[in-house]
């Protein structure tokens, strides 16, 4: 049977990226379909009856879907999060769900310190600002962007620390970086922290009054994972309280209206989610969905799966 490979996405891949990934499909002898710029849930419903497998982005792949496509074997979001995937309804229906980790690495480690920057230069606006030379990185999370966020770090000459309690203390004190057994002490001593935490139960509103005020002055948190991450109430807060606290995000947050009112100058937050737009990124995450989806119905590889499915 020729597998149908549906590309799903309503932000579409780079024109490389699409031809790249359609060669490595039909090369495998499996129908290419491609939906872009859909209008309507119920469109990529419609669409996904007769797939078997679905590539996605940031779209939204729910129990809905899942009902809909009968056929469907496996789903791939390109990119590292996967929130947008309903994982228990992919596993009740037996699909087995990936991601695709590190493709977009680079290109969300370079957006932290470019946002920095612009930042503490006060947005560019002709007035004098700070440098990072010197100061202390806390990496939240040494994943594969927390890692590139540390070697790009140390090239602005900044001292590195990280906490990541899944990490070994020896693989990140090769970097060079310096390992915090404790959370709280990697906000004590750090004037700015990178998150890039996957979001949990257990992460959800964690980045909260009790970290953020542990910062030392000229405090600068940084969120390119996910903006729910953070405590918007402590957030406030701390804007509040704290008149050299600083907040850059490529996602604004709920209460992106209040900072913009009352604190001019002490945030920066991108229009739409940044992390993974450069062409590099694009290119490589379709790609990496694609060849992950061939080696699945090919070789049973089962790398990157996030369900469980008997």
């Amino acid at each position: 049977m020729k597998e149908k490979v549906l590309v799903a996405t309503e932000k579409p891949f780079a024109r490389e990226a699409l031809a790249q990934m359609k060669e490595i499909v039909e090369g495998a002898g499996f129908e290419f379909i491609l939906l872009e710029k859909y209008q309507s849930h119920d469109e990529l419903l419609q669409t996904a009856k007769e797939a078997n497998a679905l590539i996605v982005r940031s779209d939204k792949v729910d129990k809905a879907l899942f009902e809909a496509a009968d056929d469907l074997k496996i789903v791939v979001r390109a990119g590292a999060g996967y929130d947008n995937i309903d994982l228990d309804a992919a596993t009740e229906k037996k699909v087995v769900a990936m991601n695709t980790p590190g493709q977009n690495s680079n290109a969300v480690a370079e957006l932290v310190l470019g946002m920095m920057v612009y930042t503490i230069r006060n947005h560019f606006n002709g007035t004098a600002g700070t440098e990072l030379r010197g100061k202390k990185m806390g990496i939240h999370a040494y994943g594969h962007v927390g890692r590139i966020v540390g070697m790009i770090s140390k090239g602005f000459g900044m001292k590195v620390y990280s906490f990541d309690p899944f990490i070994d203390k020896i693989f990140i004190e090769n970097d060079g970086v310096k390992y915090e057994a404790e959370v709280s002490e990697l906000y004590s001593k750090c004037q700015y922290i990178s998150l890039h935490l996957p979001l949990t139960d257990k992460t959800r509103e964690s980045v909260n009054f009790d970290l953020l005020s542990k910062m030392p002055k000229g405090a600068m948190i940084v969120n390119t994972a996910r903006k729910e991450i953070i405590n918007e109430r402590d957030l406030l807060r701390m804007f509040e309280e704290r008149p050299d606290f600083k907040y850059v995000s490529d996602v604004a947050p709920d209460c992106a209206e209040e900072i913009e009112t009352k604190y001019p100058g002490r945030f920066f937050f991108t229009p739409k989610k940044m992390g993974a737009q450069t062409a590099e990124a694009n290119i490589n995450a379709g790609v990496a969905a694609a060849t992950q989806i061939v080696n699945f119905f090919k070789n049973d590889d089962h790398k990157f799966q996030l369900n469980t499915v008997s």
